[in-house]
C-alpha cells in the first residue's frame, strides 16, 4: 500500500542525503502531490546550503586568527543614531564547534529570525557581555566616545577574557589585541552575533521606555526620529532619555 502524500512529506523532513533510497523512490512517484513535496525538499536543501556557505564565508576571519588566538570576541553596537535611549554594545565569544547558521547584520534580519538567533547565541556562545551607556553620558562624552565606552564595558562583562577583539569599524583603547573590521557584521560571524545581541537588548529596553514615556512610539521607532517621534517632541517635550546634544532635541530644551 502506498504511503499518503502527508506521510511522505513527514518522512522527507528527516532526509538530508540526495541519494537516499526513499527520496529516489519519491522522485519516481508520478503523483502530483509527491512531486511537489520533492520540489519543496530540494528548495529547502538549497536554502540550507546557502546558509552553510554564508556561515563558512563569514567564518574566514575567525579561522584566520584561530591559529594564533584561541579565544576571539566579536564586538558591535546599536543605537548611535537615535534621538533617545542608550547606545548598547555586545561582545560575543562563539564556540567554533557549534555552528549557528543564519548570522548576519541584525538590521537585515526579520524580527522573528533575529529572536530565533538571539536565543541560539545565548544558548551556544561561550561568553556574552553587554555594555550600556545612557543618553546623559552620550551628551557628556559625544556619541563616538560613548560607543567606545559601551564596547569596553561589554568586553569587561565577558565571563572569559578574550585573546583577540574583532571590532566593527571602531578602534578601542584596550590592552587586548584587536582588529577593526569595517562592516564587520556582514563579514564576521562573531561580530554579527554581537550585533544581534546588542539590537535585541536595546529594542527590549526601548519597549520598556515606551511604557514609562508613552506617546513617542519608542516601542516601534527605538528612539529614532520618526514623524511620530518628532511630533511628540513638539507637543510633549523631551524626556530624561532624550539626547539633549542631538538636533532636533536640543531646540526643545
Amino acid at each position: 500500500m502506498k504511503m499518503t502524500i502527508n506521510e511522505i512529506k513527514e518522512k522527507l523532513k528527516w532526509i538530508t542525503d540526495s541519494e537516499d533510497e526513499f527520496l529516489l523512490a519519491c522522485q519516481s512517484d508520478e503523483r502530483k502531490g509527491v512531486q511537489l513535496a520533492v520540489k519543496q525538499w530540494n528548495r529547502q536543501q538549497e536554502a540550507k546550503q546557502k546558509l552553510y556557505d554564508r556561515y563558512q564565508r563569514m567564518n574566514q576571519i575567525e579561522e584566520h586568527y584561530a591559529t594564533d588566538y584561541s579565544s576571539i570576541a566579536g564586538i558591535d553596537e546599536v543605537g548611535r543614531g537615535p534621538l533617545a535611549g542608550p547606545v548598547v554594545a555586545a561582545a560575543v565569544i562563539l564556540d567554533q564547534n557549534k555552528q549557528i547558521l543564519g548570522l548576519n547584520d541584525s538590521k537585515k534580519l526579520s524580527i522573528t529570525k533575529r529572536m530565533e538567533l538571539f536565543k541560539k547565541i545565548n544558548e551556544q556562545a561561550i561568553a556574552i557581555g553587554i555594555g550600556v551607556v545612557s543618553a546623559e553620558e552620550i551628551d557628556q562624552y559625544n556619541i563616538l566616545e560613548a560607543t567606545k565606552i559601551a564596547m569596553n564595558k561589554a568586553v569587561s562583562k565577558l565571563s572569559q577574557q578574550p585573546e583577540l577583539l574583532l571590532v566593527d569599524a571602531v578602534q578601542l583603547q584596550s590592552s587586548i589585541p584587536q582588529q577593526t573590521i569595517v562592516k564587520g557584521d556582514l563579514k564576521s560571524n562573531s561580530i554579527a552575533a554581537a550585533s544581534i545581541i546588542a539590537k535585541v537588548t536595546r529594542d527590549e529596553m526601548m519597549v520598556e521606555y515606551n511604557k514609562k514615556y508613552p506617546g513617542y512610539g519608542f516601542a516601534n521607532n527605538a528612539g529614532y526620529g520618526t514623524k511620530e517621534h518628532l511630533e511628540a517632541l513638539k507637543h510633549l517635550g523631551i524626556t530624561p532619555i532624550h539626547r539633549r546634544s542631538f538636533s532636533p532635541v536640543k531646540k526643545y530644551i
